[in-house]
């Protein structure tokens, strides 16, 4: 049975492989504040920690405990479950699938921890496959492409990275991700010597080139190069802003629809400033 108890924060240890990040930006320091104003109003969840006593570990709430850490409290309200690890990773990918901002990273790993789980408990076959549909992994994406999300996992960091920023586009990162690690950190390399990133042609260029070569050399690196030289319209020519540079202008709520129409709304009165300055 479930109870609410309060727990010593020393006694709470993230959840192992959990797949979101705990960033600390300009939400996380709206968070703090309003944990020191009104505490934590919606309870972690956590379970107890195996070959331990009085040990936790966190399921849900990951990003409260450390404003909470933050905050300076030494205790935070939870909820005590009771629950195996593969119980506890669904229902940590579950409760966290709802949020407004989820970083394409974060749902890869998610979905995957959330798969391997029930593999364990043997409600999917043994490889991403016709078992997984929305009901199984999730109520929003399709099987496919839950198993798409699934693929992501298999990029180095740094091009996830690129991906979170809105650099690469998740189509892209999907036929990235079937590169092997030495072929994805030249490209990294290149993305970084260059400043420009693959189109989606390119991208699906790459990953056939590599999947269909017959030299057992893979992807070489001068036809990644040549491939990345390749002009692209409006390669140079984009400007990027990194949301974590927006926060603090729009508050936390907003979606990247509502900021992009602000940031357009707000141009738009600038022009018209300069053309009645102009006259």
């Amino acid at each position: 049975m479930n109870s609410l108890t309060s727990i010593p924060i020393n006694k709470l240890h993230p959840f192992k492989d959990h797949p979101y990040k705990v960033v600390d930006n300009a939400e996380m320091n709206n968070l703090t504040e309003s944990i020191q104003e009104n505490g934590i109003l919606t309870p972690l969840l956590v379970r107890p920690l195996e070959g331990t006593t009085d040990e936790y570990e966190v399921i849900s709430g990951h990003r409260r405990l450390y404003a909470a850490q933050k905050a300076g409290m030494t205790e935070v309200p939870a909820f005590i479950y009771p629950i195996g690890r593969d119980d506890a990773a669904i229902l940590l990918v579950d409760s966290n699938l709802h949020r407004e901002h989820i970083l394409p990273s974060e749902k890869a790993f998610a979905y995957k921890l959330k798969f391997e789980a029930m593999k364990h408990q043997g409600r999917t076959s043994g490889q991403v496959g016709p078992k997984l549909t929305v009901d199984d992994i999730s109520e929003n994406d399709s099987g496919r492409q839950v198993k798409r999300y699934i693929r992501l996992t298999n990029l180095i960091p740094e091009l996830l990275d690129l991906m979170d920023e809105g650099r690469i586009a998740f189509s892209v990162g999907v036929e990235l991700s079937y590169l092997d690690q030495e072929s994805q950190e030249c490209l990294v390399a290149l993305i970084d010597r260059d400043d420009r990133t693959p189109s989606y042609s390119q991208a699906v260029r790459m990953h056939k080139e590599y999947v269909n070569d017959t030299d057992g050399i893979g992807l070489p690196w001068y036809r990644i190069a040549e491939i990345m030289s390749e002009d692209k319209p409006n390669q140079r020519e984009q400007i990027r802003l990194r949301r974590d540079d927006l926060n603090k202008y729009f508050p936390s709520s907003y979606t990247d629809d509502q900021i992009k129409r602000d940031i357009l709304k707000g141009l738009d009165l600038l022009k018209r400033q300069r053309s009645r300055d102009a006259r």
